[in-house]
């Protein structure tokens, strides 16, 4: 209780008389109480305390004294909240100066030097605002240009000073607003480099990303730079996978480069190893075993980056690494800011394709929420005049003018196309938008969609081109009920030569499987978890196989995965820019080609759409091919229409990958 903590610092500080060696830390602990009590309770008394023990304090930690920035930052802090109070222009300035003091006692690779920097910068912009003098605002975002130059590892508390520069910027309208968006990225993706891939650092990650790269993308938009858009949305999502899918090939390649290169490649695992260690033991991004860590780890990563093509050894991709994705057919980005929402078409050989949407982001997250609600009573009644209203909607705003700038780019009717979503887009099926009128088109007859969480995803995937022509190796994995186990029977019928059947499998049982398996189908129940999502799970026989049980995993050359379960494209409900749901997880440990699905699925219509799948799946030499799976589930979607299927049953899967 915040008065007990208040009388507890009293009473330590009337056992420290003046000249006690404790009295400075009694005289701070009362002054951050009495201020605690005021942002709780607003009585001005509380801050006017405060700010005199603060005084009193810093007398007794002179020049030198271990406890002086403190001081200085705190006691300036408490003035900064009284002129937001009283608005008595005197406390500003008194606390512009401390924030000058304290600032000088954190020189450049000081732990603390961003948080004083942004004290001191954000203390300037509050002047600039009431006074107008220029030079407050000039020396503010000089103050936050310094953190484009970091000389230590970055930490969370450099990652809030950028973060304080980009809404500074934002609500000025300052010139820095695009380089402050770049440095907060930059700085991200130093801090997530060197975070384990425990849910516990996904949470970290998942706050500090907020809406940053979605806004990043809209202010590159605006400025017209839209090489610059494509490579900060994709630096600033799908954090958590784009870290555990870049420690892979680079290492790989680092090892084969030689006798320097593999002594690298060890010592960098050795530290990568440590830190993460360390970062799971502390609370504490900036304790002494953390920082000097750190700067080892940088030291290896400077190094490796001097060798021949690792030049961008963890860096993020640039543009034209990053238009690799649509080289089968063109990738549309769908951005959704507070600042406006736009979709950036990329083509092989050109440049993006700017489409602005006539949609704000309350109204995505409106349209989102609706759809969500629908979602959740699907099969339990007629709904398909609902849904189709919210179809019609997404047509009308947002999928409708992206098809007339791919006609215009002379993208041919029947082409391949990928969604790339963003925030509240992620959770909307983009790939059913239609007029639904009759002589209209819907987007389904004019175009094959896919989806892809990321760029760099669908690359990779690409990459990933097994040239084995032994033997295809496909498992099918179910519940032993009745509607599932003839769904496996399905599938056994159409599939390839090489083939296994497991109508009851455990978790490890499962494991094993998936590890002699290059093509799977998994016919069981899906459990979304929305609030906890890495434990999201298919329902096995002794219990839940989680996802973080599945990124555990290493499998070899997995190609495709048909996930006939429920929901296995929900993610969780806050994030959901970092993509974390059960087709993810599949597609992100290797599965090139997912077929997942946005909703539940009716048993019987899982039959017919399995059945018409995989007849289309198979080429004309009798073997599986996975980058038809687009192709055949647009097919057997056809199917599903022309045998009077409900309308929500024939769009609730969709294709992931190549």
């Amino acid at each position: 209780d915040i008065a007990d903590d208040v009388e507890e610092c009293r009473v330590a500080l009337q056992r420290c008389s003046p000249g006690n060696s404790r009295r400075s830390t009694c005289l701070y602990k009362l002054a951050n109480s009495l201020t605690a009590r005021f942002e709780q309770r607003g009585v001005l008394s509380d801050l006017d305390e405060a700010i005199e023990l603060h005084r009193a304090a810093l007398l007794l930690r002179p020049p030198g004294h271990s406890g002086r920035s403190a001081s200085l930052n705190n006691l300036a802090n408490s003035l900064t909240a009284r002129f937001e109070q009283r608005g008595v222009l005197s406390d500003l300035d008194e606390a512009i100066e401390l924030h000058r003091a304290a600032l000088l006692l954190c020189p450049p690779g000081h732990s603390d030097r961003s948080v004083s920097l942004n004290n001191l910068a954000n203390s300037l912009r509050a002047r600039f605002e009431q006074r107008g003098v220029l030079s407050d605002l000039d020396e503010a975002f000089k103050l936050y240009s310094q953190l484009s130059h970091l000389s230590h590892a970055a930490s969370r508390n450099d990652l809030g000073a950028a973060k304080a520069w980009v809404a500074s910027a934002e609500r000025l309208n300052h010139g820095s607003t695009l380089i402050a968006y770049q440095t907060a990225l930059n700085i991200l993706d130093q801090h997530v480099a060197l975070l384990s891939s425990s849910s516990r650092h996904f949470n970290v990650i998942s706050a500090a990303t907020s809406s940053l790269a979605t806004d990043a993308f809209s202010c590159s938009v605006r400025h017209g730079v839209l090489t610059n858009a494509v490579e900060l949305v994709e630096q600033g999502r799908a954090v958590f996978w784009t870290q555990l899918a870049r420690f892979r090939t680079p290492l790989d390649e680092l090892s084969l480069s030689g006798d320097t290169g593999a002594a690298l490649a060890e010592e960098f695992k050795r530290l990568s190893f440590y830190l993460r260690h360390a970062f799971d033991q502390s609370n504490e991004d900036q304790s002494p075993q953390i920082r000097q860590l750190a700067m080892q780890w940088d030291n290896v990563v400077s190094r490796i980056r001097m060798l021949p093509n690792l030049s961008r050894f963890l860096l993020p991709p640039l543009f034209p690494g990053l238009q690799k994705a649509a080289e089968e057919g063109p990738v549309i980005i769908v951005n959704a800011s507070q600042y406006g929402c736009d979709a950036l078409i990329i083509l092989r050989a050109r440049d993006p394709v700017h489409v602005p949407l006539d949609i704000t982001q309350a109204g995505v997250s409106e349209l989102s929420s609706d759809f969500q609600s629908l979602a959740e009573q699907f099969g339990s009644s007629d709904h398909e005049y609902e849904l189709v209203s919210i179809l019609r909607n997404l047509w009308d705003h947002i999928v409708d003018p992206v098809v007339q700038a791919l006609m215009q780019s002379k993208i041919p009717p029947g082409s391949r196309i990928w969604w790339c979503s963003t925030a509240e887009f992620t959770l909307l099926p983009l790939h059913a938008a239609g007029p639904y009128e009759k002589k209209k088109h819907n987007l389904s007859h004019i175009y094959i969609s896919s989806y892809t969480p990321t760029l760099a995803t669908l690359i990779r995937a690409r990459q990933q081109v097994s040239r084995d022509a032994s033997p295809q190796h496909f498992v099918a994995i179910g519940q032993a009920n009745p509607d599932k186990g003839k769904e496996l029977r399905c599938v056994h019928s159409r599939a390839g030569r090489r083939r296994e059947a497991h109508s009851s499998a455990t978790i490890q049982g499962a494991l094993d499987i998936l590890s002699r398996n290059q093509w799977l189908h998994l016919a069981c129940h899906g459990m979304p978890n929305r609030q906890q999502a890495f434990q999201s799970s298919f329902a096995m026989r002794d219990g839940p196989l989680m996802i973080k049980d599945i990124i555990r995993s290493d499998w070899q050359n997995p190609e495709f995965a048909f996930l006939s379960a429920c929901h296995t494209t929900v993610g969780d409900e806050k994030s959901p820019d970092e993509s974390i749901h059960l087709a993810a997880a599949m597609q992100f440990s290797g599965f090139r080609s997912v077929i997942g699905s946005m909703w539940s699925v009716d048993d019987k219509v899982a039959q017919e759409m399995v059945s018409a799948f995989y007849a289309n799946l198979v080429d004309g030499s009798g073997r599986l091919d996975c980058t038809r799976a687009a192709v055949a589930l647009h097919k057997a979607v056809k199917t599903l229409q022309r045998n009077k299927v409900p309308l929500e049953q024939q769009i609730v899967f969709v294709h992931i990958g190549v």
